[in-house]
């Protein structure tokens, strides 16, 4: 098969299997972006951030970590998507799907990684290690989850958003069930990589069913866990395999865990996309629609993993937080790289509090005189985040 430049490539429209038309190949991955209000609602500020990526070229953002109650978040800045609450929803997919751009909700469920000061952690297995306790979810809670994940999908498409995206990597709760190192079950949903698979399949399926045939419907899922014990390149691939029958219209590789003690995905900055050869692997054993997520900092990177056909989506995260137009620029001729910095600080979270709160000044389109140390972004995030833990607990005491 004859090579393709990246203008047939890149910026070539992409046909899902449900019908859905995305305009390129660049979308704005998943970030948890802390702009919810404490009330599990989106603010003005994070209806401008959309939009800002949907002005600058993308075919469709993700939005991070959407919850379908309060009683999982991973951060009380996550959203809480009720049938109760359409009008601030409805403003925010509309301003996201401006410029002919998508704006879909990542269904999010963080399990054994809950936000400890805001909810009761519960995962397939208990859990007792240095920095992480949590209980067994028990039978009938998880033969509910397929239906929670069902009805927040429905009310996503209700309220005007373009897709879902199913969260089932980086060691949040779909992740914990397909990890041997994290579910330990010996029942239906533990045990033997199918069984494990099990509560996975089942969401996709009651998702499908809630929001029909037409609906964009994604799933992220780990390329590996990164830890000894955890999910392996071949369970990945195997799951893979899972997910050829099923009604998901793009995979979106990924990898990593937010444990203690677990390796980041960007451990590996300087050695380019980091699932790039797993994505070579599974393009081998699917037909689906693929998406990479992950270290794609190029347009030289996003247009050798196009052309080489590993996979036909990029997912772009913090290259965008540093230059939201970044697909205006690649599609009119500028390739130059994002100017990433170096960031230095001893102190975990520092690096990513640093881009959340690039992501803060992006939505008050204050980027031009945002300046700050990582330690200090770490600093205002953890005052941040103590006064909107206070607001969730008054708002969902009665929960």
């Amino acid at each position: 098969m004859a090579s393709k430049t990246v203008d047939q490539i890149m910026f070539e429209p992409l046909q899902l299997p449900c019908g859905t038309i995305l305009k390129n190949r660049l979308l704005k991955a998943a970030m948890s972006d802390a702009l919810g209000n404490g009330e599990g609602l989106p603010t003005p500020a994070q209806s401008r951030l959309y939009a800002r990526w949907a002005e600058g070229g993308v075919a469709a953002s993700i939005i991070g970590e959407v919850q379908g109650t309060s009683q999982f978040p991973e951060s009380p800045g996550n959203l809480v998507l009720q049938p109760d609450t359409p009008a601030p929803f409805e403003d925010l997919a509309k301003a996201g799907q401006a410029h002919g751009a998508g704006l879909w909700v990542q269904l999010g469920h963080a399990g054994a990684l809950a936000h400890q000061e805001i909810s009761q952690r519960a995962g397939p297995s208990a859990i007792d290690v240095p920095g992480l306790t949590c209980a067994a979810m028990t039978l009938q809670e998880i033969r509910k989850l397929p239906d929670e994940f069902a009805r927040t999908a429905r009310t996503a498409k209700a309220m005007g958003f373009g897709g879902a995206e199913i969260h089932a990597a980086h060691g949040f709760l779909l992740s914990q069930f397909l990890s041997p190192l994290f579910n330990t079950r010996t029942d239906l949903y533990g045990g033997s990589p199918e069984a494990r698979r099990r509560l996975v399949l089942d969401v996709i399926s009651a998702v499908r069913d809630a929001v029909g045939n037409a609906f964009p419907l994604a799933i992220k899922i780990n390329a590996s866990d990164m830890l000894d014990g955890g999910l392996t390149e071949v369970e990945a691939l195997a799951l893979i395999d899972a997910l050829e029958a099923c009604p998901i219209d793009l995979i979106d590789i990924s990898g990593g865990t937010y444990f203690p003690g677990a390796a980041a995905s960007s451990d590996g900055a300087g050695k380019g996309p980091y699932f790039a050869e797993f994505a070579r692997q599974a393009r081998q054993r699917t037909a689906k629609p693929l998406m990479l997520t992950g270290g794609v900092k190029t347009f030289a990177q996003a247009d050798d993993l196009l052309c080489a056909g590993y996979v036909d989506v990029i997912g772009l995260a913090r290259a965008l937080v540093l230059e939201p137009d970044l697909p205006h620029q690649w599609r009119h001729g500028d390739t130059r790289p994002p100017a990433f910095p170096k960031l230095v600080s001893t102190e975990a979270g520092a690096v990513t509090a640093w881009y959340t709160m690039r992501i803060a000044a992006l939505a008050e389109d204050r980027e031009a005189e945002f300046s700050m140390e990582a330690s200090d972004a770490l600093t205002r995030i953890k005052l941040q985040e103590a006064a909107k833990v206070a607001r969730w607990k008054n708002h969902f005491s009665s929960v």
